[in-house]
């Protein structure tokens, strides 16, 4: 009576799946946006530590917060190529293709590899059986 209604909308596995992809690139994005705010925030407290509080400038150079700060910006720059780029480029239809094109390979080596074993073998035909009257291949003492 209370309940909600008992029909629900089917969605197609075509459409699932676009949702799942724009979830994953959804999160992707997300993660890569956090991670630029964590740079930032990281790259103030790196300054502050070595300019104000004077951490390390006994055992680093002077300024060594420009060589952490750089060698975060160089892992950040991966992140936003892997994100941006390489994702749009290597995204499902792509893992698809390669997959079937994997498949294929296999397939046409499995039937080289059978036609190789079927010729070194050369088992007898159905049609060479046929033309054998007796039907039993053991030896004439064994019978």
């Amino acid at each position: 009576m209370f309940s909600k209604s008992t029909k629900s909308e089917r969605i197609d596995p075509e459409q699932r799946e676009q949702y799942e992809y724009a979830r994953k690139r959804i999160k992707q994005k997300k993660n890569l946006m956090r991670h630029f705010i964590v740079f930032l925030v990281g790259s103030v407290f790196l300054i502050i530590l070595n300019k104000v509080l004077h951490v390390g400038d006994e055992f680093f150079i002077k300024d060594w917060f420009v060589w952490a700060i750089l060698i975060w910006a160089f892992l950040f720059i991966i992140h936003l190529f892997n994100v941006l780029v390489m994702n749009k480029f290597m995204d499902k239809e792509w893992e698809n293709r390669q997959l079937e094109k994997l498949k294929a390979r296999q397939t046409d080596r499995i039937a080289e590899l059978k036609k190789q074993v079927d010729e070194e073998l050369q088992l007898p035909r159905q049609s060479d059986l046929k033309k054998n009257e007796n039907p039993n291949l053991l030896p004439p003492d064994v019978e």
